[in-house]
Order: structure tokens, then sequence, then C-alpha cells
């Protein structure tokens, strides 16, 4: 079942989320520290994380399927979030450097087509990070979070459902060691399991963080699915329009 936009939005407001937030974009921005003048997007629900790239970064979109709904972001200014079908998206092939997609492929009806779609839109040289959540973590089993809906992945299921859509995983990672409950001696202490269980690679992290690149060449598509012709949005719209970027 799809997560709720307004239930999204109420858990990274919450003490909790914020943790979530804090470690998990941590090492979202340790893979991309070299953004400036990219184009950047998020598919799902990944505002919370984009706002570390807002000041570098040429261009920086959200991305929130239909099923989910979307908010006004960012906060101020003009808005740069939109509502998609995360399978056909309104962007021009290779049209962007950076893609991060969070609450997406566990709770998306066809994951092998978001990251087909993915493929497509990501210019050559571009990175993908996934956040899903973890088979054997303890917050895919509570569905007080976000983290606890959907079909949470095993790392042979990920690497598997990576290399069938044509990604290479250039980098694995793990997060949110801490139990997802809102008690102030774990959020407290979250940042020292982080940098104990990583340290000595234990099991039972919440989520998995994997970077990957698209392979440049691939068969055509066996997916039967007549795609819509769609027009690029305007803030991608090729050099010479009003909001353009190349």
């Amino acid at each position: 079942m799809p997560l709720d936009v307004v239930d999204l939005r109420s858990f990274y407001a919450s003490p909790l989320g914020q943790v979530a937030r804090r470690l998990v974009g941590r090492m979202v921005r340790a893979q991309w520290e070299d953004y400036a003048g990219l184009r950047v997007l998020g598919i799902g629900y990944a505002t919370p994380y984009l706002v570390d790239f807002q000041d570098r970064a040429q261009r920086v979109l959200a991305f929130m399927p239909a099923a989910q709904g979307v908010v006004h972001w960012p906060l101020d200014g003009r808005s740069a979030s939109a509502l998609v079908e995360a399978t056909m998206m309104p962007l021009p092939d290779a049209s962007v450097d950076r893609i991060l997609a969070v609450h997406a492929l566990e709770v998306g009806e066809t994951p092998r087509d978001i990251l087909e779609e993915i493929w497509r839109i990501l210019a050559p040289g571009g990175r993908v990070i996934v956040v899903v959540p973890s088979r054997s973590g303890l917050w895919a089993r509570v569905d007080t979070t976000p983290f606890g809906h959907g079909h949470p992945y095993s790392r042979g299921q990920l690497q598997m459902l990576l290399q069938e859509t044509l990604f290479l995983p250039v980098y694995w990672g793990e997060a949110l060691y801490v139990p997802p409950f809102a008690r102030a001696s774990l959020l407290r202490s979250a940042p020292a399991f982080e940098r104990i269980a990583g340290r000595f690679s234990l099991p039972g992290a919440g989520v998995h963080v994997v970077e990957a690149t698209k392979q440049l060449y691939r068969p055509a598509s066996l997916r039967r699915a007549v795609r819509r012709a769609l027009p690029p949005l305007e803030v991608l719209a090729p050099a010479g329009a009003s909001a353009g970027c190349n």
C-alpha cells in the first residue's frame, strides 16, 4: 500500500524522523560530495534529504508518485515538486545527473519499471542512490515508521534488481541500527549505535543505502507497456527556454 504524503511529512517532523534524516542523509552526502552545477532529482519522498543539495546544484527537483500525493517544496520560493507517474516521468532522456530514490521502490507496484525509467532519464556517468528497508532490520518489522511499509529487500534481492535493470552498484552501505522507537535515551545514543555497528559491520541495520551507475548499453526493453509522449518539464527544457538547463 502506498505511503501517504501527510504521514511521511509528519514522520520527518518528529524526533525519530529527524534522527533518521541525519543518519541516512550523512551517508548520501558522503557519496555526493561533488554536486556543484549538477541536476539533482529526488523520487518518492526525498525532500528531507534534498535540502542538503540546494546550495550548489544547478537544479533540484522532487518527484512524488501519484498514489502518495505531493506537497509544496521548498517552503519558500518557486515550487520544485511535482506529482508524477513514477514509471513515465516527464523528463527527456539523459537529463539528470544525480537521482535519490527514497520511499519509492519498496512501495511501488512495479519497482523494475521504476528503475528502468530512472535509467532512461539518468545522464551518462550519472549516479543513483537507492534507500530501501532491509529485510533483516527491525525498522521493516515496525509499521509506525515509513520504513515499515511495503516490500523490504535483502542485499541479494536488491543487487539482482539493479543488475536486471542495468545498474552497476559502486557502493553498499547500511544505516539506522538504532531501534525505531521514539525514546529519548535511544535517540540520544543513535550516533553511537551507527558508529559501533558500522565499524564492525554488524547485522540488523534498518535500511540499505546503495549507489549505482547506469550501464550505457542496454537491449531493447521487453516491457509491453506503451510509453505516452510526455512534454518535458519547463525547468529542464533545452537551453534557450526561460527556465531551462543544460
